[in-house]
Formats: structure tokens, sequence, C-alpha cells
């Protein structure tokens, strides 16, 4: 299982926020291009970035900071969201450099459009569902929909998506333990990578989460604890590349 750092972008600064309230943000870094080489060196082999000015604004808005870390470590494997709205973005973003493209609320509320991208750019689309109480929320946490999450994740799958990354944002940026009761039930629904989300906040919960990885869990992506220091992203990544997985019938 990988641990996958977070790089916030708000005003080219890094940050985290709580609850995904752009107005409850701390700033870590006003450099993302060293905060990344930092994870690099601590031995990340991929990067989740989340342009939020983008994410609120409905297009890029950090695309000179992310296409100069891209530049700067070709060899990363870059998860990207916020903001990813229409083709030419995609596009974009993957001549720039970025792995993959993450579509969280545009996918919620015009599925077709999965559909279309994952035709257009196979193996590099990936779906962002964050989720209260089983339900999917959209436009920055800020509505919940009545769609169940499960059902719309089986849904991108047929659609040909990568993986879902799956945020319990009941969680997020709270350092409250990730869910993962709720993200093994994910894995289990789908036969696509669930790359797991919000509420990492120490060891116990990467140690939970490689306990289940086997059920379909191919990462965790972690920010507050790594830049507060309750995660060591190189002695967790460490651990994990030393636990043993079991092999398919």
């Amino acid at each position: 299982m990988l641990l996958i750092p977070a790089i916030d972008l708000k005003q080219g600064q890094c940050v985290r926020l709580r609850q995904g309230d752009m107005n409850d943000s701390t700033v870590f870094s006003d450099d993302p291009v060293a905060m990344a080489g930092r994870w690099v060196d601590a031995g990340a082999r991929r990067l989740h970035i989340v342009d939020l000015d983008g994410a609120f604004a409905g297009k890029p808005e950090n695309a000179d900071v992310i296409q100069a870390i891209a530049r700067t470590y070709p060899a990363l494997k870059i998860q990207l969201g916020g903001g990813i709205r229409d083709e030419e973005t995609i596009a974009a973003y993957l001549d720039a450099g970025v792995d993959y493209l993450i579509v969280g609320t545009k996918a919620v509320q015009e599925p077709h459009f999965i559909a279309e991208v994952c035709a257009e750019f196979p193996t590099h689309i990936i779906v962002g569902l964050d989720a209260r109480d089983g339900k999917v929320a959209i436009d920055g946490w800020s509505k919940l929909s009545k769609h169940d999450v499960i059902d719309m994740a089986r849904q991108f799958e047929n659609d040909g998506v990568e993986a879902i990354v799956y945020t319990d944002i009941s969680r997020d940026g709270m350092m409250q333990g990730v869910n993962v009761e709720a993200t093994v039930k994910m894995a289990q629904a789908i036969n696509i990578p669930v790359i797991a989300s919000g509420g990492i906040t120490n060891m116990d919960d990467v140690k939970a989460l490689s306990a289940v990885a086997d059920e379909g869990i191919m990462g965790a992506i972690t920010g507050r604890a790594i830049y507060e220091g309750s995660i060591d992203l190189a002695k967790a990544q460490a651990w994990l590349d030393q636990q043993p997985t079991k092999l398919a019938n």
C-alpha cells in the first residue's frame, strides 16, 4: 500500500483545510515545489495535488505550480484534482506531466462526462467521491446529494475509471482517525482500486488500513498528519513496503 502525500494549493501556497472550509486553512509552505521534493526524498512514489482555488472556481487556478512540480520530478506519479471540468483541461495537464486527473463534483452532476473522458483518456481518469453517512457530497462538501456513494462508484467502474479516491468528509482534516469500515465496504463493492482519504492521523491508522489493503485499498492520502509530524512519511512507507501481501487465488 502506498502512503500518498497531499499538497493542497491555495493562491500558490501549500495549505490544509479543516472540513473543506476555505476560510479555515493552515499554510504549511509558500514553496510547493520544494515541499514536493521533501516528500520525494522521504520515499513518496505518488503525490496527491488539489487545486483548491480551481475546485471552487471550476477551472485551473494553480496550473503553473502544478506544472513546475511535474517538470521538476518527472519520475513521480501525480494525481490531480480541483477544477477538472472539461477535456481541454485534462489534455493540458497530461501534456504537462500529470499522470491522473481526479474528477469530483462534475462526475456526480454529469455522470456521462466520465464515460466520455474515460474513452478519450483511458487509464488516466480517477473519480473522487466524498461521502458522509453513505451519501455523496458535492461543491466543496457544501452540499449533500441523494446519491448512494457505492452505487455511484460501481457506475464509474463500469465507465472505465482507474480508481476511486474515497473521502469520509466527516473526518478529513480533523485528525480523528480513518473510517476503516466505510473504506473497506467501498473496496469490497468494486473491483478497481480504492485510495483512502480523510482522517489519516497516525501510524495506527496506517496499520489499520494496511491490515485490510488486500480488500482493494491501494493507497492512503495523508496531509495534516505528515505536515504536523504525527506520521513520519519515510518510516511509514518503509513499514508498508515490508508488509506481506496476499496473492489472489
